[in-house]
């Protein structure tokens, strides 16, 4: 006899309802592939070992539920990304550049700058490159500092001020802060006393 709560978890003549889930993906083609890439890449900027990445990472649940050869799929990967650098629409150089004024005007300091470049795939050499060019123009990884200061409200920025004796203790966090942001002690010490 049924309960009068509905059925019960031990009755076994009612069928669990169906699990909502994804659809299942469509299988990967060539041309497919390649309008994932086109569509990424008028969204965002990319370096070419990033666009692999994406385009594998794309394929991955394709290939789990129609099959397929995992080899093919990585040479379809990069063809398109060999085509697309040949002419000129990915360019690991100009993305480099760009990213790192972008990030050094959001307050990044060199070391932040070449950990997000290094984990988008561009090469060491102008990581390096580019890097040296921003720690050799002080004034603007100074103001890259301070303007890190200023968004986290550090220091000399902060809206309420900090008691005599606990001064030094919050100076320390502030330069550590810094310090986990990138920023070299000498510019995270002149960011916050020249501010």
């Amino acid at each position: 006899m049924p309960s009068p709560n509905g059925p019960s978890r031990t009755d076994e003549s009612t069928p669990e309802p169906a699990r909502k889930g994804r659809p299942q993906p469509k299988r990967m083609t060539q041309r497919r592939m390649e309008n994932i890439a086109t569509f990424y890449i008028q969204r965002f900027a990319t370096t070419a070992a990033h666009l692999k990445r994406v385009l594998l990472r794309r394929a991955a649940p394709a290939l789990k539920a129609h099959g397929g050869d995992k080899a093919e799929i990585a040479t379809w990967a990069d063809e398109i990304v060999a085509r697309f650098e040949r002419t000129g629409i990915v360019d690991d150089a100009r993305y480099a550049a760009t990213r790192v004024a972008s990030l050094a005007r959001l307050g990044k300091g060199p070391g932040k700058i070449r950990t997000i470049l290094r984990a988008n795939g561009v090469a060491p050499a102008l990581i390096n490159e580019l890097v040296a060019e921003l720690d050799e123009d002080e004034d603007q990884t100074l103001k890259a500092a301070t303007a890190y200061a200023q968004r986290r409200r550090l220091g000399p920025f902060r809206k309420d001020k900090v008691p005599a004796e606990e001064r030094r203790n919050q100076e320390s966090k502030d330069l550590a802060a810094l310090g986990r942001a990138g920023f070299s002690y000498a510019i995270a010490k002149r960011a916050l006393s020249e501010s």
